[in-house]
């Protein structure tokens, strides 16, 4: 059995400028935890397969495609394969939320 303490993973800075830490990056999914504080954000962007986000910690707000929704701790929200999708913190409140992409885009065909 192989267990994750999640916390006790290097934390690092993502191109888009909040905290990430890598769980699990094999072919056939990609787990991240994104660590938000308060009032930021990843911006708009697509990725090529479908994304789930759970909220593990804090509230704020996730947008995929023209729809926005506040969500908090215990929420998945499902994001499709191509449909933009953002992330917000709340103002008062960091935010963190594994990040599943299935599968791994990093293992798709170019």
């Amino acid at each position: 059995m192989e267990i994750i303490r999640i916390a006790e993973l290097p934390q690092q800075a993502t191109p888009r400028g909040v905290k990430a830490r890598t769980i699990i990056d094999v072919p056939y999914i990609n787990i991240m935890n994104l660590t938000l504080a308060p009032g930021d954000e990843v911006p708009s962007h697509t990725t090529p397969v479908d994304v789930l986000f759970h909220v593990i910690e804090g509230e704020g707000s996730i947008t995929v495609g023209p729809e926005t929704a506040k969500v908090s701790a215990g929420e998945i929200v499902v994001s499709p394969a191509g449909i933009p999708h953002a992330l917000a913190a709340n103002a008062g409140s960091s935010f963190s939320v594994l990040v599943m992409k299935i599968p791994n885009p990093k293992g798709m065909a170019k």
